[in-house]
């Protein structure tokens, strides 16, 4: 199987620094099912492509394959070695991993940049299903070029084969590209060579952030890439939404979606973060602590950005601190990274000297889970005692529920919220708090806005 990557960026060559590979030189490398390896048919200032070629031991796969096969000789008469797999997302990831992670040594800055792309995929097994590989890839944004395979070449007599060479382009980072070739290959194969677990579910959404919660293919991908484990493709479905957990209120099925699948069809969690990311980059903050960061969405957008030099999440959730380190992938990080980014366990209300001398103090959606009688602590430990230069918190606008289809009135958006506020309730508690603590504040609106009932989500920047 091969897959070939072409950018015209000028200087082209430098995707050899995008891919960690040299272009002078062609490289292989083992992998527990067979070689992969690395070669630049071109490499000039103008046009730069690298393949990808993966070899893999049929012989091996016997070896290794898990018995149920449909007929005696299902073992020896497969595709599964020479069609676009499994096999080719794990050697991405293996081989450009790195870049797959969107880091760059020698090019940092090209690493964040958008860049014309071209990827060649050949062959993926589709199955004749034309529709289904539009439909994964051109929702995000690529133009795709679809070529069936013929079963013999230059006889038409034995008909159209199920397989596709494929063409993608478009202007994107690298890493977000090879992301969507991990994911989406596997998916369009329908099938895995290795067991499907857990930590599948992890990196789905760790490969799928930014992108998969608002596709709409969302639950065909899910299933397709989990092997259509219905226990792990509810888990990640939900996950997928944001980071609360569904709701056990069998009596109330609208409500019992969740928070987080009554918003997403206007994707708020995505915007909460880039609208959260703005406002600490417009107040110039280098040191940042996410309050409340659960499984570490916030963190990993903050992570990519290099402005921010000193990143703290906090949680009193043991488990969803492991889901954040597992997200960030702090276990193999270098100590470098370990020393930017810490997780720290604590509670909103408390004093945590940890924390004192930050730039900025965020709270996405953590307000609104606390008893009200405990907002006065929250204040206080962390306006009055840690007193960051900049503070955000966000909140839903309980005005905003009527537009939630399904949502019955009154109704909040998750069972563990304590209270949902209008925009004026809001705004009276963040100026009372502003000024009891010598802070600014300005209000703004997260996602659609509405003329009569506002934005779905309301933010707070608070200023000294």
């Amino acid at each position: 199987m091969l897959l070939t990557l072409t950018t015209t960026r000028a200087p082209a060559s430098d995707l050899g620094y995008l891919l960690g590979k040299n272009p002078g030189r062609a490289q292989s490398f083992e992998l527990s099912f067979g070689r992969a390896h690395v070669f630049y048919p071109e490499a000039s200032e103008a046009r730069c492509t690298a393949a990808l070629l993966l070899d893999v031991d049929p012989v091996g796969l016997v070896r290794k394959s898990q018995p149920g096969d449909a007929f005696a000789l299902g073992e020896y008469t497969n595709d599964r070695p020479y069609v676009a797999s499994s096999f080719l997302a794990v050697a991405i990831s293996r081989v450009f991993g790195a870049a797959l992670g969107g880091r760059s040594r020698e090019r940092p800055a090209l690493a964040e940049a958008a860049l014309p792309l071209e990827a060649k995929i050949d062959v993926v097994p589709a199955r004749g299903a034309e529709r289904l590989i539009r439909g994964l890839w051109e929702p995000l944004g690529y133009t795709i070029e679809l070529e069936r395979v013929p079963l013999v070449d230059d006889d038409p007599r034995w008909g159209e084969s199920p397989y596709y060479r494929i063409t993608l382009r478009a202007e994107r980072r690298l890493c977000e590209l090879l992301r969507h070739l991990t994911v989406l290959i596997p998916v369009l194969d329908g099938d895995k060579h290795y067991w499907v677990g857990g930590d599948e579910v992890d990196k789905l959404l760790d490969r799928g952030e930014g992108w998969l919660a608002d596709h709409p293919l969302r639950e065909v991908i899910v299933h397709r890439y989990l092997r259509h484990q219905r226990s792990l493709a509810r888990d990640a479905l939900r996950r997928l939404s944001d980071d609360e957990a569904p709701l056990a209120e069998a009596a109330a099925p609208a409500q019992a979606q969740g928070e987080e699948v009554i918003e997403s069809k206007i994707s708020l969690d995505e915007a909460r973060r880039q609208a959260v990311i703005a406002a600490l980059q417009e107040a110039g903050a280098r040191s940042v602590v996410d309050l409340g960061c659960g499984e570490g969405k916030l963190l990993r957008s903050l992570a990519r950005e290099r402005a921010f030099e000193r990143i703290l999440g906090v949680d009193v959730s043991l488990t969803c601190l492991e889901r954040a380190r597992d997200r960030l992938r702090l276990d193999e990080a270098s100590e470098k990274t370990r020393a930017r980014i810490q997780l720290l366990q604590g509670s909103v209300v408390y004093r945590d000297e940890r924390l004192h001398g930050l730039d900025a103090a965020v709270a996405i959606e953590v307000i609104e889970h606390l008893d009200p009688s405990r907002l006065g602590a929250f204040a206080r430990a962390l306006f009055g005692l840690n007193r960051p230069p900049t503070v955000i918190l966000t909140t839903p606008n309980r005005e905003h529920n009527v537009r939630f289809e399904g949502l019955r009135p009154g109704a909040m958006r998750h069972s563990d919220h304590r209270f949902e506020w209008t925009r004026e309730e809001f705004q009276a508690w963040a100026r009372d708090v502003a000024e009891r603590y010598g802070y600014a504040v300005q209000f703004s609106g997260i996602g659609d806005d509405d003329a009569e009932v506002g934005a779905p989500t309301q933010m707070g920047v608070f200023r000294r």
